[in-house]
């Protein structure tokens, strides 16, 4: 018995040794002020990551990148942070993963209207009306078009752009009911 509770206590002891490891390791990763280029102003500001956010959500398996500070804070601390795309980290995917929620949080399906809950972006993942009125999915935008793509074009759900998929493909299947089409209202150029 007595063996069983030490093995127990060196695996447990082993598990907090290596978690700390890698918790501090992952905030020096992340952690120091960068200088980008501002999305909006097009000229360079000074952020930090938040570094003890980010190590935590990466050893849960997701990294999840947002600021700690801005030069531009506290006026534009409720800002999207596309500036994270700019940022120099050994994962570009957990990176754009991270901007492309907080795009679509608080949005709404440029077809349903449905608000968007949180997304899932390895199922079901959202997709974009272009301004031509084609789905698109997210794969075929390429890295550097991210935050042009954003400014140009509306959220659709999952739902939404596999209807208009399957309607672009076998159109012959489809009737047409006059559904309205999306509402230049909700373009985030017509504001």
């Amino acid at each position: 018995m007595t063996i069983l509770y030490l093995t127990i206590a060196v695996l447990v002891v082993a598990a907090i040794y290596f978690g700390i490891r890698y918790f501090v390791r992952s905030s020096q990763r992340f952690g120091g002020e960068r200088i980008i280029i501002c999305p909006e102003t097009g000229r360079q500001a000074m952020v930090e990551i938040d570094a003890r956010h980010a190590a935590i959500s990466s050893l849960l398996g997701q990294t999840d990148l947002r600021l700690n500070d801005c030069w531009r804070w506290p006026m534009k601390e409720n800002c999207g942070q596309e500036c994270l795309l700019q940022l120099d980290v050994p994962d570009p995917n957990c990176l754009v993963r991270s901007v492309l929620e907080k795009w679509y949080r608080d949005k709404h399906c440029a077809f349903c209207e449905r608000p968007f809950s949180p997304i899932d972006l390895s199922d079901h993942k959202p997709a974009l009306l272009s301004p031509e009125g084609n789905t698109i999915e997210w794969k075929q935008v390429p890295v550097g078009r991210v935050m042009e793509t954003m400014q140009t074009h509306l959220p659709v759900c999952w739902n939404c752009h596999i209807a208009q998929e399957f309607r672009r493909e076998h159109s012959e299947l489809v009737v047409d009911r006059s559904l309205p089409l999306p509402h230049r209202s909700h373009h985030p150029l017509a504001h």
